[in-house]
């Protein structure tokens, strides 16, 4: 099982960003996926999350409205487009696949891609 995060970067507040994680080694459209980040400091967040079967999502209060996660069954690929970023979306994201998903939330299984840097600067 593999996945692989990129589209991080620096940016300005304000500005955009698309994430993007291509997954191997599994059966990609039988699991949800998600996207998770961690701040310096901080602990680690679940910042949204897709369903497997019927594209359902969920996303963390604070990036509602902002960010926007899909995926393409044929692509092995989740995507999290992220719009009016502020400093406080600074982070490394990872992908990961779901062991199960709770109330909309992906929980993870033991499989994460390596992060990929977001900074957003003021």
């Amino acid at each position: 099982v593999q996945l692989a995060e990129s589209g991080g970067g620096v940016v300005q507040a304000g500005g955009s960003l698309r994430l993007s994680c291509v997954a191997s080694g599994f059966t990609f459209d039988d699991y949800a996926i998600g996207w998770f980040r961690q701040a310096p400091g901080k602990e680690r967040e679940g910042v949204s999350c897709i369903s497997s079967s019927d594209g359902s999502t969920y996303y963390v209060d604070s990036v509602k409205g902002r960010f926007t996660i899909s995926r393409d069954n044929d692509k092995n690929t989740v995507y999290l487009q992220m719009n009016r970023l502020k400093p406080e979306d600074t982070a490394v994201y990872y992908c990961v696949r779901a062991a199960t998903v709770v109330a909309g939330r992906c929980i993870p299984d033991h499989y994460w891609g390596q992060g990929t840097q977001v900074t957003v600067s003021s």
